[in-house]
């Protein structure tokens, strides 16, 4: 292959690299599938702390009686006989 035939190589992978850039299943398509997948793989790291979280609250409740009445109280709004509430807004 001589000069000639090495530029027009050349060039035909130019026009081939410009058209699959410009095309929406070309190079714009990986990318974006590629932003999708990271923000999804964040996605699931954080549900999974947020799994983690709860596991052990629930393993904390099993042990700890001090666990689950905090959680009562919180979640449910429990208070004791004789305890005053006071709700500031």
């Amino acid at each position: 292959m001589g000069r000639r035939g090495l530029k027009f190589a050349v060039l035909g992978a130019l026009v081939l690299a410009t058209l699959s850039a410009l095309d929406a299943r070309g190079f714009r398509r990986a990318a974006r599938l590629r932003a999708q997948v990271e923000a999804l793989r964040r996605a699931n790291r954080q549900l999974g702390e947020d799994n983690a979280a709860l596991t052990r609250e629930i393993n904390a409740q099993h042990v700890d009686a001090r666990a689950t009445e905090r959680a009562v109280r919180e979640e449910l709004g429990y208070v004791r006989p004789g305890e005053l509430v006071f709700q500031v807004e």
